[in-house]
């Protein structure tokens, strides 16, 4: 087929004019017959490669895709660019009997060139005879790195795609994917045995895609909020690692006037397509999800992703950040981290198998070196994908705006350098930095490197910065990881000169992410709230009134929630149930001459409040909780509830205390009746009474000799229930 005619029919199928980076050359092969490997970032034209020729191509061609939205979405776009609704189809779950035989009929008929199926409906015996049965022009593998345990997705069903392949009949395979390592590569054409396929890559350089990584703190979900209002009415996508925490932020989100909706494979399907309908037609501005969503969702103008927790892979990262920005415009790519996300997905991966834990802890380590690295953000991507990125400052991530004063470590690459052949070129970074320190490991021992002479030749240097030296060294190209057995390091030609003639060798110290810190306040008092003599005139306003009611202080709102206040400026009762510690209970019982008194103090001082950064938040009762309550109301004993939920009794009464000091009236009266006698509940109750605290520490100090710690913390919930809610 000549060019002209090619363009003639992008032109008449798709209303382009021209073909994108190695589009035409890889159709052009596929209509010779010939076997293809396709590596295109998202937004680079992949699905492109394979429809133009299967339209024009004799028989059906078959798209096999792991996700049902990605092919509704696809089979959809196809038919409007036809007269022909059979031109496009997909076999899947979600089709009934009768359905599947107008598929069919289309197929025989041969109206239908492009059938989208499932790799797990790919090898059902009635499918495989019916394929069998027709003329196929080709095999396309889209999202194929989901065949390498080493590609961000893996699916064991992947696996079989060959030999059904060879079972049903042989024709021209062409395997696409837009995240692929060298590793992930490899694997894809082994695998499909298309050793010898014609390769085409595109450059993984999005240059419209601003890339930061920030802390993540307790103030996660302000921050969130914050970043979205300032780019009110714009796309995003935010990803999260837990249905839970989806279900969570989105409602938080909506509770702050955002056009949000949660998206996560839990949901029911008919919900899930509604969601990305939705989307899709803009009647919602966010969508909260797992990393159920997004695979084939082809909305070009999405403005911003963020991660709200850091993904198990560069490749995963790669392509959701790649969902930004498809247009060529704008788009933000956020990610929060702290290091004990790492742990959360170390968690995840226990049960698997070892060999799966051991790519996954790989995997993940690749993932932590981009978040805590100071260099460019660009350039660490396109290296971890094989591309070298030529400018030192890209001026488009959050390290290339703000960069690190660089400091020479000639001699500590050199180190490095000189211990990696000293050990035969056989181990990874973690194995290299612990030699070099000197840190005498069960495995340094076993391979007695314990007494080679380099040993502990770096102790002096801290590990964060061991760390920046290799990962600098990968990147400038003196090191590099081995393909066959991946992570362990190798010296290059470029490293071996530069032991011969040391040059300069600059590096930027990594960041320092601390954990992300309790969202329960931890100090209290004028110190640390905005307004210290507005916390004062709080406390006189609450002395007065725990005069007047005869209560305790403490009882009406606590010290951690008048810094809230004083920080926040709460006018309003419905305001003032977004503040720690105040459920709508307190709020509508003690709240309003607060709210009076904070409203005169801002008028006063021409205080203009903080209302980009504050937000409301969503009543947090828990499906733990609200059982407790129940179980409470319905006079279950304490011991049983506790059991009942797997928790321990101290764990179950610190729910109920967060219950009650919420402002929710619980009565576990008929529990304490059963330990404690009236004189010894009055004697605890009288002790609550007059105490200026509610501390437990001072009140065990004062009621031990008599009481356990148990039975005070039981009166206490009793006396802050009825006292206070």
């Amino acid at each position: 087929m000549t060019k002209k005619t090619l363009q003639e029919a992008l032109k008449k199928y798709f209303g382009f004019d021209t073909f994108k980076e190695n589009q035409e050359e890889i159709i052009k092969k596929l209509l010779a017959g010939k076997d293809v490997f396709v590596l295109m970032p998202t937004g680079g034209g992949k699905s492109m490669c394979y429809q133009l020729p299967a339209l024009l191509m004799e028989g059906t061609a078959i798209v096999i895709s792991p996700l049902i939205a990605l092919m509704k979405n696809q089979v959809d776009a196809i038919r409007h660019m036809s007269e022909e609704d059979g031109v496009a189809h997909f076999i899947n779950s979600s089709l009934n009997k009768a359905a599947i035989e107008q598929v069919k009929a289309d197929i025989v008929a041969g109206k239908t060139k492009l059938l989208y199926v499932a790799p797990e409906s790919l090898t059902k015996l009635e499918n495989v005879a019916f394929l069998k049965s027709i003329n196929i022009s080709f095999y396309a593998i889209d999202e194929a790195h989901c065949i390498s345990e080493w590609g961000h997705d893996f699916r064991p069903e992947y696996r079989k795609i060959r030999p059904i392949i060879d079972e049903i009949g042989k024709a021209p395979v062409i395997a696409l994917t837009a995240t692929a390592t060298d590793k992930v590569r490899i694997d894809i054409k082994k695998n499909l045995g298309i050793a010898k396929a014609a390769e085409y890559k595109s450059s993984f350089n999005r240059p419209n895609l601003y890339y930061e990584v920030r802390p993540k703190t307790k103030d996660v979900d302000k921050d969130i909020v914050a970043f979205i209002r300032q780019h009110r009415g714009k796309s995003g996508i935010i990803y999260c690692l837990s249905r839970k925490k989806v279900e969570e932020l989105a409602e938080v989100l909506r509770a702050n006037d955002i056009k949000a909706a949660p998206y996560h494979a839990g949901m029911e399907s008919q919900l899930r397509s509604e969601t990305q309908d939705d989307f899709l037609m803009e009647k919602i501005d966010v969508i909260v999800a797992t990393i159920a969503f997004g695979m084939g969702i082809d909305k070009p103008d999405v403005r911003f992703v963020i991660h709200y927790d850091i993904p198990k892979s560069l490749e995963g990262y790669y392509q959701e950040t790649g969902r930004s920005g498809r247009d060529g415009g704008e788009g933000m790519c956020i990610t929060f981290y702290s290091p004990s996300d790492l742990k959360k997905l170390e968690k995840f991966m226990e049960g698997k198998p070892i060999s799966e834990q051991e790519i996954g802890r790989l995997l993940l380590k690749e993932t932590a070196a981009y978040a805590e690295s100071s260099l460019c953000r660009r350039k660490m991507l396109l290296h971890y994908f094989g591309e070298n990125y030529e400018k030192e400052n890209c001026g488009s991530c959050d390290n290339c705006r703000s960069p690190k004063v660089q400091i020479e470590a000639q001699d500590l690459l050199a180190k490095a350098l000189e211990v990696i052949i000293a050990l035969k070129e056989n181990f990874r970074d973690e194995y290299i930095k612990d030699f070099l320190q000197g840190n005498e490991t069960e495995e340094i021992e076993a391979h007695k490197h314990t007494e080679m002479e380099l040993f502990g030749c770096g102790e002096d240097t801290e590990e964060r910065r061991w760390n920046a030296v290799i990962r600098q060294a990968l990147i400038g190209g003196y090191l590099e990881k081995d393909v066959d057995n991946y992570g362990v390091l190798k010296v290059t030609d470029e490293g071996r000169a530069f032991l011969k003639k040391p040059q300069p060798f600059l590096i930027v110290e990594d960041k320092e992410f601390k954990e992300a810190e309790s969202s329960e306040p931890i100090q209290s008092g004028a110190d640390c709230a905005v307004a210290p003599d507005l916390y004062e005139m709080l406390k006189d306003l609450r002395k007065k009134k725990s005069k007047e009611l005869n209560v305790p202080p403490y009882v009406i709102f606590q010290d951690p929630s008048m810094q809230a206040m004083a920080t926040d400026f709460p006018q309003t009762v419905e305001e003032l149930q977004n503040i720690p510690g105040v459920g709508a209970g307190k709020a509508n019982r003690y709240g309003l001459e607060f709210c009076e008194l904070i409203k005169r103090y801002c008028e006063d001082n021409d205080i203009e409040r903080p209302k980009d950064i504050r937000i409301r938040t969503v009543p947090k009762k828990s499906k733990l909780k609200v059982g407790i309550i129940d179980a409470i109301d319905r006079k279950v004993d304490l011991d049983d509830i506790a059991v009942a939920n797997g928790i321990e009794f101290d764990e179950l009464l610190e729910a109920v205390e967060s219950i009650v000091y919420s402002g929710t009236k619980i009565n576990i009266d008929y529990f304490i009746d059963e330990v404690l006698d009236e004189d010894q509940v009055a004697d605890i109750c009288d002790y609550f009474q007059e105490s200026e605290t509610d501390d437990l520490q001072e009140a065990i100090e004062e009621l031990g000799a008599e009481y356990s710690e148990e039975e005070i913390r039981l009166v206490r919930i009793k006396f802050i229930s009825e006292m206070a809610n």
